[in-house]
């Protein structure tokens, strides 16, 4: 008969077993993604290169599909398509072009929708954005994410323990680095949805590695015979099921949105997958082992003894 292995201090998983393969592994992945991103750079969306911005007004409920492959064969195929607004309102925007003005560019795309799909669309606004736009916004969001990093390295510090911190924003910004490499590699747009997917991504890593640290810190205080492999093996073990319920249960939704979401979100949805997948593998491996290597204890967790009113002076008598 098929039994299943109970988990516990007696019987942990042994993570930190395989800790020199998962650092190798780290190691790869990180120097690929980095190398992807000098090599191939980043393929920056329109939020942050600029461009036209051209909303167009249909008589009926817009075919976002149809209007997309309309654009594809008639040199638009840069182009990216959403409604704004209601359904009869699509707004395009198109990245900029050197050889055309943002006037010419508008009555050219209005030529092309009215003579493939409707001649009633009519033209309600083009504007142009341009790059010194993008550049502020880029600026921006790596200084959030940045800023992200240091607050969760104070607050973790004050909370749990200054290695606990640390290990923190190591495996956070490993999560970053790889979801960078990814895009870099298949060169997918990165634009505002994708500043917000990494944001969020560092909350939700974060909020497992909260979860991970405290359980270590309770273990440590309360298994003294245990070394601290044992102790961070048995820590893990007890936080596994529930790590892998909130990955896989959130790692559903997000292929619900990649497949049938459309493509405005496809590399959000992208994105926060590939957050997911690393998050999951940073909080079980990449933060316990930068943890052990930073040589934490017992003694470094344990509450400050407060010494008791009186108790100075009964040592006297």
């Amino acid at each position: 008969m098929f039994q299943i292995t109970k988990i516990d201090e007696n019987n942990p998983l042994k993570f930190m077993s395989i800790n020199k393969w998962t650092t190798i592994l780290s190691v790869v992945l990180i120097l690929l993604s980095l190398g992807s991103l000098a090599v191939n750079k980043l393929n920056w969306g329109l939020d942050f290169t600029g461009g036209t911005l051209v909303e167009v007004g249909f008589e009926q409920p817009a075919d976002l599909a149809e209007l997309r492959t309309v654009l594809e064969g008639n040199e638009f195929g840069d182009a990216v398509v959403q409604n704004y607004g209601t359904q009869r309102d699509v707004l395009v925007r198109i990245p900029p072009r050197d050889d055309a003005a943002s006037d010419t560019i508008g009555n050219e795309l209005l030529e092309v929708l009215q003579s493939n799909i409707d001649g009633g669309i009519d033209v309600r606004r083009v504007e142009f954005v341009g790059p010194q736009v993008g550049e502020e916004l880029a600026e921006a969001g790596g200084l959030a994410m940045l800023v992200a990093l240091i607050c969760i390295l104070v607050y973790v510090s004050f909370r749990f323990e200054w290695r606990l911190a640390l290990s923190a924003v190591a495996g956070l910004a490993q999560d970053v680095i790889l979801i960078l490499g990814l895009f870099s590699l298949l060169q997918m747009q990165v634009d505002l949805t994708i500043l917000a997917a990494l944001l969020a991504v560092i909350g939700y890593s974060l909020n497992d590695s909260i979860v991970v640290a405290d359980r270590i810190r309770e273990n440590f205080r309360k298994l003294r015979k245990n070394t601290p492999e044992e102790v961070i093996d048995i820590s893990l073990s007890q936080t596994l099921s529930r790590t892998l319920v909130t990955s896989l249960t959130t790692l559903l939704v997000l292929l619900v949105l990649m497949f049938f979401g459309g493509q405005m979100i496809f590399g959000f949805a992208v994105a926060l997958s590939m957050g997911v997948i690393v998050g999951t593998y940073s909080s079980v491996f990449t933060r316990s082992t930068l943890v052990l290597a930073m040589g934490i204890s017992r003694d470094d967790l344990m509450p400050p003894e407060i010494e008791k009113e009186g108790e100075e002076q009964d040592n006297y008598l």
